[in-house]
């Protein structure tokens, strides 16, 4: 879901108003994280077009979200590095640039290579961009808001899902899978302008400032965030990544627009609740995550049979899911403390690197024991998780932000 997350006290940061929240501004990340979402999960809702248009079995075309999440995963550190004394707003109109260009391959191409050369490319772009958007976000709001602010960027992530993609869906069946790609590339191009226009510019790190990037897994807390992130998100990447696919087995082959509108809702509510409750709740919203994600993973797995109830499944994932973003990237920050730029580039890779994994994994889990083996696979993978965060309460996943129990 993605290292430029300090406190404003550590950089020079342009002053900002203690009275209000910029929401132009914000609301212009926002889009951008929409972006990245949407170009990252968009081949999820026309997986069945993109691989028969291409000469591809489905599982192999999923790995077009793989591959994405691969570039994002080699990339995010290093270019985190290497860009660390960049303005932050040349630095993120150089990755919308980037996610212009990639989809514009991927609307024109008609030979898989390519296609997936192209995603590689756009994953790239979204290591740069993942990498700087909720430090960005904090930069630009008071101290008591960072939270506020940052659970605001995020709503990109439940939009695409709840809007975008389900969109995209409907567009690619209706006009052909790469219209929805050509239309990417137009947004990318209107928010270029949008952030040159009205988006506070804000400098980049001073080398000297920079604290070494592995420096970060020695603070305590930030381990078990980074445990956290990368079994939560290859569990949700498994199922997702193949959801038109599952949901085909099932017989509602059809629904697939509307269930990801379904779980883009569910996915909204998650994140305005998160945003509000984050400061004081911070462990509890995380378990109760787990647990609801769970607990649809459990009815897609023993009750799939009843359509009605695969729909309150797919609410309870988006209730689940739709905050998970805001809350590992908070812990990340706050746990890291002096070395959150590093903590949070970090997040940012292995969250890729998850992604990338959920990829893999749910292809071979769909080639070897078919569509029925994901849900359990989710389950399985999200036991772990409620102990880990409550074992980490001292330092990771305090119950309040700022406290150390």
């Amino acid at each position: 879901m993605r290292s430029e997350t300090t406190t404003q006290s550590a950089l020079p940061y342009s002053r900002v108003d203690d009275a209000k929240l910029p929401l132009g501004a914000l609301l212009a990340l926002a889009t951008a994280v929409f972006i990245t979402s949407l170009t990252e999960t968009l081949p999820a809702g026309v997986l069945p077009a993109m691989s028969a248009d291409l000469g591809v079995g489905e599982s192999a075309m999923g790995q077009s979200v793989t591959i994405y999440a691969v570039g994002t995963a080699l990339t995010a550190i290093p270019l985190s590095a290497a860009t660390a004394g960049w303005k932050r707003g040349r630095l993120l109109i150089t990755a919308m640039a980037g996610f212009a260009a990639a989809n514009t391959v991927t609307a024109a191409s008609t030979a898989y290579p390519l296609t997936m050369v192209a995603r590689f490319v756009a994953g790239v772009a979204a290591g740069l961009a993942w990498a700087l958007l909720a430090g960005y976000a904090r930069r630009l709001a008071p101290s008591h808001l960072q939270g506020k602010a940052i659970a605001i960027v995020m709503t990109g992530i439940p939009v695409a899902l709840s809007l975008g993609v389900p969109a995209g869906t409907f567009l690619g069946d209706l006009l052909g899978w790469r219209v929805t790609f050509s239309l990417m590339t137009a947004l990318s191009v209107a928010l270029i302008g949008w952030i040159a226009t009205i988006v506070p510019e804000q400098p980049g790190q001073r080398h000297e400032g920079r604290p070494p990037m592995l420096r970060a897994l020695r603070v305590p807390g930030v381990v078990p965030v980074l445990f956290v992130t990368l079994v939560f998100v290859l569990a949700h990447t498994i199922l997702y990544t193949y959801i038109a696919t599952f949901l085909g087995h099932l017989g509602m082959g059809g629904s697939t627009d509307l269930v990801l509108l379904v779980f883009g809702g569910a996915s909204m509510v998650s994140i305005w609740i998160v945003g509000t409750r984050t400061d004081r709740q911070l462990r509890a919203l995380t378990v109760a995550s787990t647990l609801l994600v769970a607990v649809a993973a459990t009815v897609l797995a023993l009750l799939a049979d009843s359509s009605a109830l695969v729909f309150v499944a797919v609410a309870l994932w988006g209730l689940g899911w739709g905050g998970v973003p805001t809350l590992l990237q908070t812990a990340a920050a706050d746990a890291g403390g002096g070395a959150a730029d590093a903590a949070q580039a970090m997040l940012v890779a292995l969250w890729n690197a998850a992604m990338a994994g959920g990829g893999v994994t749910g292809g071979v889990l769909l080639d070897l024991f078919g569509p029925a083996s994901l849900p359990w696979a989710v389950l399985g993978l999200l036991l772990p998780v409620p102990a880990v965060v409550i074992a980490a309460r001292a330092h990771g996943f305090p119950k309040r932000r700022g406290s150390a129990a």
